[in-house]
């Protein structure tokens, strides 16, 4: 009787809790200035029509009553939360059911960091960084880099963004450049054949445009055309329409256009 009782206790706990995050969640609200950030610093929401901006609106409201945004020796402002959000929300905002369940936090770092988290030393070079073991669940992003990402919209970079596309290929379970949750499976074997021969060729150094730091792996691959292909869509058409098309099918959109 007294185990029943216990596991009648457990279970009544883990609804209450339930219960309690839904009613946050649902009960979120943006900041006054979102839409004033979002108009200002994110191209991607420009170009959108009335009905989907306050769609991508209500899907960063949603990303962030279910993710924290922490920032570490530093104050974070609602325009780094909002741009945290929507880097998180672009790459998938052509699939409404989409949720990162593997993401719970967002750190705000000061500036570059080292392999070991640190912000001071010669070594600091990692701009963004999907956490593992320890760090499982969480993301780390140089706030200085998440805003330049957002102000330079032209250059094909942007931090944010190529961290959580590496959230998207870890979903399946693996981080190889490959997400399966975005790829029909008639584009699976097209889309690695052409990723591979796209490598080879960054590093004959065949192509100048592509940030070199794609050829390094197939996950750095995915995460740097993903950056080129949200903030320079026309450039990647004109000079790569296979790869662009092949992105295009994968994200179910044209870019940012």
């Amino acid at each position: 009787m007294l185990a029943i009782i216990i596991l009648i206790v457990i279970i009544a706990v883990i609804i209450t809790n339930r219960i309690r995050r839904n009613n946050k969640i649902r009960s979120y609200t943006l900041p006054a200035g979102t839409k004033k950030i979002l108009s200002e610093y994110v191209a991607f929401y420009r170009m959108l029509g009335e009905d989907d901006k306050l769609e991508f609106e209500d899907r960063i409201r949603d990303f962030l009553a279910r993710t924290a945004i922490t920032g570490i020796d530093i104050r974070i402002s609602d325009t780094d939360r909002i741009l945290v959000a929507a880097s998180a929300i672009i790459p998938i905002f052509s699939f409404p059911g989409w949720r990162y369940n593997n993401i719970s936090e967002v750190l705000l770092y000061q500036g570059a960091f080292d392999k070991n988290y640190q912000v001071k030393g010669a070594r600091r070079n990692i701009l963004g960084m999907v956490g593992n073991g320890a760090m499982q669940g969480q993301m780390i992003l140089s706030q200085p880099s998440l805003v330049q990402g957002f102000a330079n919209a032209e250059d094909g970079r942007n931090t944010a963004i190529h961290e959580f596309a590496h959230l998207i290929d870890k979903a399946d379970g693996a981080v190889d450049g490959v997400p399966e949750y975005l790829l029909a499976q008639p584009n699976i074997k097209p889309w690695i054949t052409h990723m591979h021969d796209t490598i080879e060729k960054m590093k004959r150094k065949d192509y100048s445009d592509i940030d070199p730091y794609g050829a390094t792996s197939e996950a750095e691959f995915f995460a740097v055309v993903s950056e080129y292909f949200f903030e320079r869509p026309d450039k990647l058409q004109s000079n790569h329409p296979e790869l662009y098309t092949l992105m295009e099918k994968m994200f179910q959109r044209k870019g940012k256009l």
